[in-house]
């Protein structure tokens, strides 16, 4: 398939595990750990970048926006370059989880090392090391202080849950959000008209349930499905 004169490679093959075959193409970047290769969404494997958002402090105690220049790096480092990547899983919000590569050097081992993200010990271990490189020699985020990018997004999280708007009592039986686990664990809502609604089940005895309103839900320790 040819788009805008780049050739868009999918190397289809067997897969025991289920997960997509490798990727080719070029990227578009969306975050520092987010990009789009041959039409799908990728979360790089192992690793963690600052929100889009997120602020971080220099060596001057000057904040400076490390979400964005994160994004920047990563798409400087991709420009005009054909990626690979290797999937490893889907996460809960279907994206491919993937290690990618250019010219045969890691994009994932790249970002930790250069300071731009850092290792995604929840997931992974293998970038460790680079990111302790990335921390000796101050490289970008390492060159101050800041916050943890999983801390960042819990932080907002519990403040929105904080100033969320107390729900009114429902009529009997008018509870409709549904309260679902996942398989590892991760406790996320759905409310009426979003993809997963109508094939989402709820187990009571598995801890699942039903919700009165977004609110309710998150002061539980729910997070919102992303659609």
């Amino acid at each position: 398939m040819v788009v805008k004169g780049l050739v868009v490679l999918f190397l289809v093959s067997a897969s025991f595990s289920g997960v997509a075959a490798e990727l080719v193409g070029r990227a578009t970047v969306t975050d520092g750990d987010t990009l789009t290769v041959a039409k799908q969404r990728i979360r790089l494997w192992g690793i963690d970048a600052p929100e889009s958002a997120q602020q971080c402090t220099g060596k001057e105690g000057r904040t400076w926006p490390c979400g964005r220049r994160s994004a920047a790096a990563l798409d400087g480092y991709l420009l005009e370059k054909t990626v690979r990547c290797q999937p490893k899983d889907t996460d809960r919000y279907g994206r491919v989880v993937a290690e990618c590569f250019v010219q045969g050097a890691s994009v994932n081992r790249w970002m930790v090392r250069s300071g731009w993200a850092v290792a995604y010990r929840q997931y992974a271990t293998a970038f460790i090391a680079d990111e302790a490189d990335a921390r000796q020699h101050q490289r970008n985020l390492w060159q101050g202080p800041f916050q943890m990018p999983a801390d960042y997004r819990r932080s907002k999280r519990d403040q929105a849950a904080r100033h969320a708007p107390v729900a009114t009592q429902p009529a009997p039986g008018g509870c409709q959000i549904k309260g679902n686990i996942s398989r590892q664990g991760k406790k996320i809502y759905h409310v009426p008209g979003q993809r997963d609604y109508a094939r989402t089940s709820i187990d009571l005895s598995r801890g699942e349930r039903m919700f009165c309103s977004p609110a309710d839900a998150v002061r539980a320790g729910w997070q919102p499905a992303k659609r």
